[in-house]
């Protein structure tokens, strides 16, 4: 029990535990599977324990899919996600941190190559198709939940070297971004396995091969 306490409260300090580490187990027991599934791309694709990812859900009560968004405005923004985590808990908004540290709500749109993008992105794309041509960032207006959904959009494309266009789909389907993630896994499971398998001549009966 101490060494889990220890290991809990060592996982808290970033940079205290090797990123790679976190590529095989979270190091800590996660009972659903898609829970883990998600924290472990987290904690892969933003290089950070994965022991913290879930220490940081846990202690701070963040919803899951606001992780991505600790790790990658504390990326951008070069500060160490307590950074982030501190002005968050002060109920400051996503937006309000980003432009605290200099950042734009540019950081948060991916190419899309779609012309009509539908819910829950066509109001943020639309502010975006509307102040982009004259750069004019401050004027576009995202609530938490549009950085959310903009934030995981590009997550989750990243991560798993997808179209955004195709998680856009998914998320558009009312699918939340833990269910994205294992259905995207689920899918890469099927292709290998379609891949892996080896054809049968018709010619070629069982115990009648050439020696």
């Amino acid at each position: 029990m101490k060494l889990f306490t220890f290991l809990i409260v060592l996982s808290l300090i970033p940079g205290t535990v090797p990123a790679q580490d976190t590529q095989v187990d979270l190091g800590i027991s996660v009972a659903d599977g898609e829970l883990r599934s998600f924290y472990l791309a987290v904690s892969n694709h933003y290089r950070v324990p994965g022991e913290e990812v879930v220490s940081v859900k846990e202690r701070y009560r963040f919803r899951n899919e606001e992780l991505p968004v600790v790790y990658y405005l504390a990326a951008r923004a070069r500060v160490k996600p307590s950074a982030i985590i501190d002005l968050r808990i002060r109920h400051m908004s996503w937006l309000d941190i980003s432009f605290r540290y200099g950042l734009t709500p540019e950081i948060f749109f991916v190419p899309l190559t779609v012309e009509k993008v539908g819910p829950p992105y066509g109001k943020a794309y639309g502010h975006y198709k509307k102040y982009h041509p004259n750069k004019e960032w401050k004027k576009i207006v995202l609530s938490d939940n549009e950085v959310v959904d903009l934030v995981n959009l590009r997550f989750i494309s990243e991560y798993h070297k997808l179209a955004p266009d195709t998680v856009i789909k998914m998320r558009g389907q009312g699918m939340n971004f833990v269910n994205i993630n294992v259905e995207i896994e689920k899918g890469k499971g099927k292709s290998k396995g379609k891949q892996g398998k080896v054809k049968k001549n018709k010619k070629d009966k069982p115990g009648k091969g050439k020696a």
